[in-house]
């Protein structure tokens, strides 16, 4: 089976799975080897697959699959700053002058020049007590990146319009979430801080692990926690900041990552599934999150899928 007809399977509907699932245990009532579902035969088929051409150097595809020497997972061929730029000229100048636009955007009104500026000392002084090492920030605090007492007298609205403003030149994510969206996400929390979420790949997907520990919620791949358990370091954290929640009904959010693994469109495209699974209203979307809690058996990963497609959301990276 080719990697067209692998990844055809991934796209069936929920009734033609179910089909194709009863003809498969049809057949496993005759022959005892047979598979259970059209699940187990696409893992079986795409793993095949890779180590046929993982396994054949004369294999046209073997030179576009790398392995990561840290965590030896496959990587797919990478859109670097320079390969972007070699191979889109043009996308990449519209990119970088419109980040340079950005940039030197005017602040407005003093108020906005005086926010900014309290913010980027903040930031400074975390750089030097945090040094060189890239690792994460502990403990951080609202305040520790703004003047808490300064933005007392500001709205809500013009809160969040300093704050993604702020960021919006910096190589993280942010976002100002409604206080009740918020409650909402971080009450479901507390009865299922864990689940599963889907990165878009050229060729399918790369799975990660998010585990809320209070307002902050880490992500690590599947396979690092495959291999390195509860030790498996955060490669994205989102932090959540409550303090205005109570007087400005509003939390502020931002990111650190490791850029080793994981770039910025990558940081949104996990950030906003969190929006997806733990703050729909439907009940059947925030169902998937309960099974992998509490009844793992249920849980089906293409059901998954099927929601992040259906949101939109998940669009090849």
């Amino acid at each position: 089976m080719g990697f067209w007809q692998v990844f055809f399977f991934m796209l069936l509907y929920v009734g033609d799975r179910n089909r194709l699932n009863k003809l498969i245990r049809k057949a496993g009532s005759i022959i005892s080897s047979c598979p259970s579902s059209v699940e187990e035969i696409l893992e079986q088929r795409v793993m095949g697959k890779m180590r046929s051409v993982q396994s054949r150097e004369d294999q046209p595809l073997y030179s576009m699959f790398t392995t990561s020497g840290w965590s030896q997972r496959l990587l797919l061929p990478r859109c670097t700053t320079e390969r972007f730029r070699s191979a889109k000229p043009q996308e990449y100048k519209v990119r970088l002058e419109k980040r340079t636009e950005m940039m030197k955007e005017p602040l407005g009104h003093s108020r906005q020049a005086e926010f900014i500026k309290l913010m980027e000392e903040e930031a400074e002084k975390r750089a030097k007590l945090q040094g060189t090492s890239g690792g994460f920030t502990k403990d951080k605090t609202l305040g520790s990146i703004l003047n808490l007492e300064m933005v007392k007298d500001i709205s809500a609205e013009e809160i969040g319009k300093l704050w993604m403003q702020y960021y919006s030149n910096k190589d993280t994510i942010s976002a100002v979430i409604p206080g009740a969206t918020f409650e909402l996400i971080f009450n479901r929390t507390k009865s299922c801080p864990t689940f599963l979420y889907a990165l878009p790949r050229q060729e399918g997907y790369e799975f990660f692990v998010g585990q809320w520990a209070g307002h902050e919620l880490h992500f690590t791949s599947l396979i690092n926690v495959q291999t390195a358990g509860e030790s498996a370091p955060s490669q994205l954290i989102l932090y959540h900041y409550t303090e205005l929640l109570k007087d400005k009904g509003v939390v502020l959010m931002t990111a650190e990552m490791d850029d080793k693994f994981i770039n910025v469109h990558q940081a949104q495209c996990l950030a906003n599934q969190v929006q997806v699974f733990y703050g729909s209203e439907r009940r059947s979307t925030f169902q998937l999150v309960e099974n992998f809690n509490h009844k793992p058996a249920d849980f089906k990963y293409m059901s998954m899928i099927a929601e992040l497609e259906q949101s939109g959301i998940g669009l090849t990276s």
